[in-house]
């Protein structure tokens, strides 16, 4: 899995850091988010699916499960 950011697209709502505070932070600031991990493992697909799908902003782009960038 391979993790691309928008970042001019976040809100700084911070659903990503609670879901997968290993994957992401926040810029302290302005609370924009900051990627920890662009390739994480399996262990934390979920997480980091539960973040991008909770984004209000849909700054978070998942890829590359499917041979997809």
């Amino acid at each position: 899995m391979k993790i691309t950011l928008e970042p001019e697209r976040c809100v700084g709502a911070g659903h990503c850091v609670l879901s997968a505070p290993e994957v992401f932070d926040q810029d302290e600031s302005d609370g924009v988010v900051v990627l920890l991990d662009t390739e994480p493992g399996a262990a934390l697909a979920d997480a980091v699916h539960e973040a991008a799908d909770l984004c209000p902003a849909r700054a978070i782009l998942v890829g590359g499960e499917d041979g997809t960038p």
